[in-house]
């Protein structure tokens, strides 16, 4: 059952939203090369139960950290560990989930530690704008599979391939309700999305094929063909305005990205994605 919020439920979902992109932005400041991916665990975490929340992650299914950090060909759940050290040339994802006051907010980024090949950034740089061209689709009267089509028709117009075993998912009091949203397929499908509605849209993609393993931990997925992979991921709600990023980050550039793949940012969309204005 697709779960809608009231305007009330969306404001006391903002505060798990803003402690995660909190938690990412501060991370992003801690990514560098000789930094262990146990080090950035601790980090979040702390940061996190000294906000009030929980890890959303910890515990969940018996998932032994608070992030999911996933290196190189690493797609997505990647455990932290003081073995696994970054190092220049890297690419990384960094998945936090919080819950507070009784709400679930999730979202992903994936960064560049210190120079990165061409091709790395060409992923990078590909992933993110598929998510924000997909976020371009959130409202009221379109379809989930609506978000999936933009992901596949931008990421394959690139070269790059889209995974197909994982999906993004609805999003409220659990971390993950109904509906699935696949990040590829014909548009026009699927539930029709209605005011209230909130999604975690992941893109997950390959710079080879899409097919991806999982290794012997039971958790971290790996691309087969050992090419690198990159995940970003916002929790959107729909309102009747069109998409709210409840996740934005203050170094997010919505209107840079968007205008790099030459779409004009619609009129009061940045501000209402950077929340400030308030729903009705």
């Amino acid at each position: 059952m697709i779960v809608c919020k009231s305007p009330a439920e969306l404001d006391r979902m903002r505060g798990a939203c803003d402690l995660v992109a909190a938690v990412l932005s501060d991370l992003r400041d801690a990514v560098r090369p000789g930094v262990s991916t146990l080090d950035l665990d601790a980090r979040a975490e702390a940061k996190i139960r000294v906000a009030g929340g929980t890890p959303a992650f910890k515990g969940y299914h018996g998932y032994p950290a608070s992030v999911c950090i996933s290196i190189n060909d690493e797609v997505i759940h990647g455990i932290p560990s003081a073995a696994r050290i970054l190092a220049d040339g890297d690419i990384v994802s960094l998945d936090v989930g919080a819950v507070l006051d009784g709400y679930v907010g999730d979202s992903a980024v994936t960064l560049p530690v210190g120079s990165v090949p061409d091709r790395a950034m060409t992923l990078l740089r590909v992933t993110q704008e598929a998510l924000y061209r997909a976020i371009l689709h959130v409202k009221p009267g379109g379809r989930v599979s609506d978000i999936g089509h933009a992901v596949q028709e931008h990421v394959e117009a690139h070269g790059c391939s889209v995974v197909r075993e994982f999906v993004g998912h609805g999003i409220g009091t659990a971390m993950h309700e109904e509906p699935q949203v696949p990040n590829y397929g014909p548009a026009g499908r699927g539930p029709r999305l209605a005011e209230g509605m909130v999604l975690a849209i992941e893109p997950m993609v390959n710079l080879g094929r899409p097919g991806v393993r999982i290794l012997e931990d039971g958790w971290t997925a790996v691309t087969r063909d050992h090419s690198l992979s990159a995940h970003f991921e916002h929790t959107v709600a729909v309102t009747a305005d069109g998409p709210l990023v409840m996740t934005a980050r203050d170094d997010d550039r919505f209107g840079d990205v968007l205008a790099a793949v030459g779409i004009e940012t619609p009129e009061g969309l940045e501000n209402r994605w950077r929340k400030r204005t308030r729903l009705k």
